[in-house]
């Protein structure tokens, strides 16, 4: 399946931080890093279930925003990419 994961996290101070960048680290193991807190990439899922507990460990229910996009493979999509920036994709095999 494909997912996109957003997230937006609160960092009014050094342990909000922290949380980022273990969130981060979360995600880069189980997706494509595209742009700053968006991370997109095929999984499976039990990987994605994986991904989903490991994640809501880390974050902040109250105050931080995570959100998944996901489609099974059957699902058609069109990924655009609008300006002449290289494809942060590209390498994947």
């Amino acid at each position: 399946m494909r997912v996109i994961l957003i997230y937006d996290v609160a960092t009014e101070d050094s342990k909000d931080q922290q949380r980022l960048g273990r969130i981060r680290k979360i995600a880069r193991r189980y997706l494509t890093h595209v742009q700053k807190s968006v991370f997109e990439g095929s999984i499976s899922r039990s990987k994605l279930e994986r991904l989903k507990v490991e994640l809501l460990k880390e974050a902040d229910r109250k105050r931080d925003s995570v959100i998944l996009y996901v489609m099974d493979d059957r699902t058609k999509y069109d990924r655009q990419i609008l300006t002449d920036v290289p494809d942060p994709t590209s390498n994947i095999l």
